[in-house]
């Protein structure tokens, strides 16, 4: 398999910022995994106006860097990156003003050809989550074994795993396997109570952001 089907974290940076929920950062299509040449769109929606938020991320090469800065075309608050890489792979928010930014988005792009569709964004305990995995160049519909923290916990027909209410239990690192054609990296699934959970990783534990200082982790 390659690199990016390996789980590592790596610290990229530490920043002060004011996290918010006035703007939202929509990933579409929405999966936190994607096939390298895929195309993605990432937007800034605020209640209010979206004018002067930008896109940025954090990757295991740049930090901070802006949309349009070496990579994504900019289309107002959207970022539009037309052919994914496998460094494209990273964390990326929405910012305004250099101090208030939106929730992360954790996306991973890898050059294989499995990859397991799952939640970007956290999920609220009680709802139920589908994971789909997925090959790149066959039907979506072949038997997949579906992984979480590194045991099997189920083997589906079709590719598709429904966890129906989920809970805090279900939180984890998940992962899926198409006999034949691979391994999927592994994605992160947080389940949260709140509303306003973001995504961080702070000393190796996954936990609530620091509304004034957060350390900023990337899961691939």
């Amino acid at each position: 398999m390659e690199d990016t089907s390996l789980l590592f974290l790596l610290f990229l940076t530490s920043m002060p910022c004011r996290i918010t929920n006035q703007a939202n950062l929509t990933v579409s299509p929405s999966s936190s995994q994607f096939f390298e040449g895929d195309f993605v769109s990432l937007s800034c929606e605020e209640d209010d106006s979206s004018a002067g938020w930008t896109v940025r991320r954090n990757t295991s090469k740049q930090q901070r860097t802006q949309c349009g800065d070496g990579w994504g075309k900019p289309d107002d608050s959207s970022c539009n990156i037309t052919m994914m890489v496998p460094h494209d792979s990273g964390i990326y928010w929405c910012e305004f003003n250099q101090s208030t930014i939106s929730n992360m988005v954790n996306l991973t792009v890898t050059g294989g050809s499995v990859i397991l569709q799952s939640p970007v964004l956290p999920v609220m305990e009680g709802d139920d989550v589908t994971l789909l995995c997925k090959t790149k160049t066959t039907p979506s519909n072949l038997p997949a074994a579906f992984y979480k923290d590194g045991s099997l916990i189920r083997k589906q027909p079709t590719g598709h795993m429904t966890i129906q209410h989920v809970s805090r239990s279900d939180e984890g690192l998940y992962k899926c396997d198409i006999s034949g054609h691979g391994e999927s990296p592994s994605s992160w699934i947080t389940v949260t109570g709140d509303t306003l959970t973001c995504l961080c990783f702070c000393s190796f534990q996954h936990s609530q952001c620091d509304d004034n200082l957060m350390t900023v982790f990337a899961l691939f």
